[in-house]
């Protein structure tokens, strides 16, 4: 709710600025600054407006509103994965709290990166090769179920023998950057919960016990 008001008050300030923008550009602008470039105003002064209002453009609002805080518990806390989800969490403007039975748990599971062989040089050693990285994490929603999730990124690289330190370099960055996505990947598979919540709120009442498995 909070972040729907926020949006709504940022949209309307917009909106009242482009018109005075309108109205300065007609009465002196145009006097004053001949060569200056109105459509270049209103870029600068809209983009301004957005970073003052906590627009994120490449992580816009994913995480359901329903969910304010959420619980992380992970297969090693000191992870870079686990440092990745914590800040794409943050940026989604969702507190991290403590686990408890009434607050969403995101558990990460695991992670692994192997390796695949997809050409051979005249020598038989391997020349081009794809990197899979795999992460596997499960939402747990009280009152209404769980959800498991594994999201795969790969990169390809050529390896080159005489070149060893650089493509162990080029490695760890390739590394990175495919754990950095997979994180962006859960964010975007917790944000189709809005909808498997509303679809399990029109089925019938679950039974008092177990638990609901979202499929």
């Amino acid at each position: 709710m909070q972040r729907s008001i926020k949006g709504c008050v940022c949209t309307l300030f917009i909106c009242i600025l482009c018109i005075f923008v309108s109205y300065i550009e007609r009465n002196f602008v145009k006097s004053a600054f001949p060569a200056l470039s109105y459509k270049l105003i209103v870029a600068l002064l809209i983009t301004s407006t957005l970073s003052a209002c906590g627009f994120h453009l490449r992580s816009a609002y994913l995480i359901p509103e329903e969910i304010s805080e959420i619980s992380i518990t992970s297969f090693d806390l000191y992870s870079k994965l686990t440092r990745d989800i914590e800040a794409q969490i943050r940026m989604n403007e969702v507190r991290i709290v403590e686990p408890a039975e009434d607050i969403v748990n995101l558990h990460l599971i695991s992670e692994s990166l192997s390796t695949k062989t997809l050409s051979l040089y005249q020598n038989s050693s391997a020349a081009e090769i794809e990197m899979l990285y795999t992460a596997k994490a499960q939402v747990v929603i009280p009152g209404v179920g769980e959800k498991t999730f594994t999201t795969v990124v790969n990169r390809n690289y050529l390896e080159n023998p005489q070149t060893a330190l650089a493509k162990s370099t080029e490695k760890d960055l390739l590394t990175d950057e495919m754990r950095a996505q997979a994180a962006s990947q859960i964010i975007r598979q917790m944000a189709r919960l809005r909808a498997e919540m509303t679809a399990v709120d029109t089925k019938q009442p679950a039974p008092a016990t177990g638990r609901t498995r979202l499929n």
